[in-house]
């Protein structure tokens, strides 16, 4: 399975559905220690707040201020997360719009929003002690994106130099490999593990030194790595 083949949009319900039964069963001022201070309330407000932004974004206009106010916590989520999926089903895949590379098609928000949600989900259950179970073709593409779409504009938006030290990426169970950093020269590390783990590892929910992952060749240069902003 590709990146292509999988459907976004109807993936992001199911994640956001999810999502929305979990605020029920963590509490709000649970810590969520894999997001620095925060708490559930402030991970949910977040995700609201970026559904909200990424509606507005898919339909090529500013975003409006959103503002919660006494709504219930899983209401506010509730209605955000209904505003960007009705909005992106509404306009079609080519639909123009605006995304994080500049004008194109409102799509673009069917995986961004997927893989938002999804890691944000995790971040929510594993708040609660809960586990997540999502397909490895769909962390693959998680990782996909960070490689291809999130890391390239960290650099192109100078928040990180571009990488000089290449390092090799296998999902093991996902039967895909990335290169992260320039091509064309030997990697000089190594990472295997399952797509779930590698997706988190780049978004910085795991290290490499856990049983999660193997690391093969410069753990010091895949530590350099991975301690630049890969993503935002």
């Amino acid at each position: 399975m590709t990146d292509a083949d999988l459907d976004h949009l109807a993936l992001l319900g199911l994640v956001q559905r999810e999502l929305l039964d979990t605020i029920a069963l963590v509490p709000a001022d649970a810590p969520v220690r894999s997001c620095g201070g925060w708490d559930v309330a402030d991970l949910v407000d977040h995700l609201a707040g970026i559904h909200h932004w990424a509606a507005a974004m898919a339909r090529g206009q500013d975003e409006e201020p959103l503002e919660r106010g006494s709504v219930p916590l899983a209401e506010h989520y509730a209605r955000c997360a209904h505003e960007v999926a009705a909005t992106l089903a509404a306009l079609g895949p080519d639909a123009p719009g605006r995304t994080l590379e500049g004008p194109g098609p409102a799509s673009f928000w069917r995986r961004r929003q997927l893989h938002e949600t999804l890691v944000h989900l995790w971040d929510l259950r594993t708040a609660g002690g809960l586990g997540v179970e999502a397909a490895p073709e769909v962390w693959a593409d998680t990782v996909d994106e960070v490689v291809h779409v999130m890391q390239p504009r960290q650099v192109r938006l100078h928040r990180m130099p571009a990488l000089d030290v290449p390092v090799d990426l296998t999902a093991l169970d996902a039967g895909r490999e990335w290169r992260l950093g320039p091509a064309g020269v030997a990697p000089r590390a190594a990472v295997a593990g399952s797509a779930e783990s590698l997706a988190l590892l780049l978004w910085g929910r795991r290290t490499p030194g856990g049983p999660h992952l193997a690391v093969a060749g410069d753990a010091a240069a895949l530590d350099g790595v991975l301690a630049q902003p890969l993503v935002p």
